[in-house]
Order: structure tokens, then C-alpha cells, then sequence
């Protein structure tokens, strides 16, 4: 066994222990350290600063892009952003120990489910160091034991801000390897880690499509992910247009970096003439670039032509393709076709146009006359989240403090003797 294999199977499995205390602390236990864990960000706000200098320099060293040296940075209001993070999760009501479903069977026995912990979480991610204590409290209040896995890039500033997070739970009483970090930077360790079935429950990757896609290939641990997001509005022929040219350029432009921003928009033909000039003139004055189907072109002169290769593409950027379909069931297949089961939107004053879309759609959230900014945790009411899944096993869709636990069955008898 490698120096490597060792150590990371020395972390995980003292995580695994520590799982099985923190998942019988109490709230009032585990918001105690929450609570400790916000105060530390705070009172070493100073020195998490120093040490995500020493990630700066070298990155920028690197060459790093400025959006990258951007995410990489820790400001004091970052640092506060932080805190507040987490006292917005100490808020939250905690899932652990709910009991759901109870029911009586014939034989007088009462079953039903109890909300109990994942175990252990592995949480591979990169550039933004404020991932580092965001995922540490969802784990905590969820009773999961966290290893995080950092890039390289952040290192400095990962390591420092889990050893303030590992001293609050040690005030708050808690093992400290509930909270553990591998600070390997070899992309070895992350393959270790990818091999600790025996003491990791789930892995959640946060990253590019090219992280995600090698943390999937390499896994022996289930694997919570979403590749990219590659998502549509169809404006329908009914659609009120003001409405839609609104609703669009919000999908589009207000955070086209991020992966609930609209990629393609799909417009009815009949509703087209009309609309598209409306929109088209909206986009441009958003910045958005545009790239259309023949028929777009067409009607938009001047606009680039879309290639096969964009109906598949996340632009992360002010690009938007265009398309005009011929009816609701040419949209559905589109999206069928092109869709990557993130976010979908239907604008429509048709009501039941809009239920069959939300119907036949496959995708974590489909929404009617919204913006597909909405697929975000705190946004759906979930309070945080720690990510979001195109999986269906075991969440679909953005994943808050409920979705990081799963139900063990319950039954209170009598005596009752199975015949």
C-alpha cells in the first residue's frame, strides 16, 4: 500500500467513526457548533486571508483566467457570506429523526420510516474555497460526516478554513474527523478516495463536466452529478409576449455563467413573427449573441447560424441558440433529444398545454411561465443546498438537508408473532 492509499484510507475511516457519533448528536448539539464554526470564520478572518494569498500568488503565477482568480478569492465579505451561510442552515429544521407514514397494518403492528443520515460524504470540488464550509454545514446538520477533496488551486485556503471548522466542533464536543480534509494534492488521493467504499456512502463532484465525467468513470461509491446543463424555454404559440421576452432574458443573461442558465430557446412558428423580433432585439441589448435555425435566420437577418454541435452545447456564456419549431411535440422532442434533465420552461397561457409539458418533460425542475434561474435550492425553499442532481437515485434535482439523508423503516408492536 502507497503512502498515498494509506492516508487516505486512514481519513476515511476515521470519518467513518465519527459518522456514527454525529449522527446521534442532537440539534441543539449540532447548531452549537455550526454556531462556533460561523463565529471562527469570523474571528480568523485575518489569517484565512493570508493563506488564500499564498493560493493567489501561485495562481496567478499559473496564469489562472481573472473568472477563475475570481472564484479563488477570499474577501472579507466572502468570509462573512460564509457565516451567514451557516447560520441560514442552523436555522433550517432539522431532518434527522422525522418519522413519516406511520400506519397500522391488520395485524395491529405500526410501521412507518425515520429520517436518518447518508453515513459518510465525499465532496470533490474545485476553485471556490467558500465550498469547503458551505458543505461542511449542510453535512453536519444533516449528521454526515464529510472528507472534502479541494483542488489543488485552493489548497491553502481549504486547509485553513476546515482546521477553524474542526476546532468549533471540538468546542461544540464533536469528533473532529467529522469535518476531515485530504490535503494531497496528487490527483492520486482523489482516486483513493474514489475506492473507500468500505467507509464512503455518496459521492458528490462539484465542478467541470470533464471532473464530474472521470469521478464517475473511477467510482466504486454512488456518484450524485449533473454533467452540464443544457436548458430550454419554449415559448408556446399562446404566449404572452412581453411576458416571455422578460422571463428569456432573465434565463439568459442574468448569470449566463451558471448551470440553470437558458442554452436554447425554442419558439412556436406561429407565435415567431411576432415574437422573435421582440426578444431578439431584448437579447442584444443584454449582450447575448444569438445563433439560429434557418427559419430564425430568416426571420432575424444578420443572426450567425446555429450548427448541429449547439443544440448540444453549454455556452456558460452571453450565446443563445435559437430554434423554430413546428408544434409543442417538436419542442418536447428537442428537448428529449438535446436536454440534459436539468432545468426546462414552458411560457404558455394554455393551462392544459402547460400540464402536458410538465408531464412529458424529463427533467429536475420544469417550470410554467418562470425563469429557469429558478432550479437553485434556496430559491425552492430548501434553505441551502449542497448541489444539483440529474441523477434519480436518490435525489433529483437540488439537494438540501432532507436530500442528504435517506429513511430506515420503523415498527412498533405488541407481541404480534408473524403466522
Amino acid at each position: 500500500m502507497t503512502t498515498t492509499s494509506r492516508s487516505v484510507a486512514d481519513i476515511c475511516r476515521a470519518a467513518r467513526e465519527a459518522s456514527t457519533r454525529l449522527g446521534s448528536a442532537g440539534t441543539a448539539q449540532k447548531n452549537q457548533a455550526l454556531a462556533a464554526m460561523a463565529k471562527g470564520l469570523v474571528d480568523r478572518a485575518e489569517w484565512l486571508k493570508e493563506e488564500n494569498g499564498k493560493d493567489m500568488t501561485a495562481a496567478r503565477a499559473k496564469g489562472l483566467s481573472p473568472a477563475m482568480l475570481d472564484r479563488l478569492a477570499l474577501t472579507d465579505d466572502r468570509i462573512r457570506q460564509m457565516a451567514t451561510g451557516i447560520h441560514e442552515v442552523i436555522a433550517l429544521p432539522d431532518p434527522v429523526g422525522e418519522v413519516e407514514k406511520m400506519a397500522m397494518r391488520p395485524n395491529g403492528l405500526w410501521v412507518g420510516k425515520m429520517r436518518i443520515p447518508l453515513g459518510v460524504i465525499g465532496i470533490i470540488y474545485e476553485s471556490r474555497p467558500n465550498v469547503t464550509a458551505d458543505a461542511a454545514a449542510l453535512c453536519v446538520k444533516s449528521g454526515n460526516a464529510v472528507v472534502l477533496r479541494g483542488g489543488s488551486e485552493a489548497i491553502h485556503s481549504n486547509s485553513a478554513i476546515a482546521l477553524v471548522l474542526r476546532a468549533a466542533l471540538a468546542d461544540a464536543g464533536i469528533d473532529t474527523n467529522a469535518v476531515s480534509i485530504i490535503e494531497n494534492t496528487d490527483r492520486a488521493a482523489i482516486d483513493e478516495m474514489l475506492v473507500q467504499d468500505e467507509f464512503i456512502d455518496l459521492i458528490i463532484p462539484r465542478g467541470g463536466e470533464g471532473l464530474i465525467r472521470s469521478v464517475v468513470e473511477k467510482s466504486r461509491i454512488p456518484v450524485i452529478k449533473h454533467y452540464k446543463g443544457v436548458c430550454h424555454s419554449f415559448v408556446d404559440e399562446d404566449a404572452d409576449i412581453a411576458q416571455a421576452v422578460a422571463v428569456c432574458v432573465n434565463a439568459k443573461a442574468h448569470r449566463p455563467g451558471v448551470c440553470n442558465a437558458m442554452e436554447t430557446l425554442l419558439v412556436h412558428e406561429r407565435i415567431a413573427p411576432a415574437f422573435l423580433p421582440a426578444v431578439a432585439e431584448a437579447m442584444r441589448e443584454a449582450g447575448v449573441a444569438l445563433r439560429g435555425c434557418p427559419e430564425t435566420v430568416r426571420l432575424l437577418p444578420g443572426t450567425a447560424p446555429a450548427t448541429a454541435e449547439d443544440w448540444d452545447t453549454e455556452y456558460l456564456d452571453l450565446i443563445l441558440s435559437v430554434k423554430i419549431v413546428p408544434t409543442m411535440d417538436a419542442a418536447i422532442d428537442h428537448i428529449r433529444h438535446h436536454g440534459s434533465l436539468h432545468t426546462e420552461a414552458i411560457l404558455t397561457r394554455d393551462h392544459s398545454r402547460a400540464m402536458r409539458f410538465i408531464r412529458e418533460v424529463d427533467a429536475s425542475l420544469v417550470l410554467v411561465n418562470a425563469s429557469t434561474r429558478f432550479n437553485d435550492g434556496y430559491q425552492l425553499g430548501l434553505g441551502a443546498e449542497i448541489g444539483i442532481s440529474t441523477t434519480k437515485l436518490h435525489a433529483f434535482g437540488p439537494m438540501g438537508l432532507s436530500e442528504l439523508t435517506t429513511t430506515k423503516f420503523i415498527a412498533f408492536g405488541d407481541g404480534q408473532i408473524r403466522n
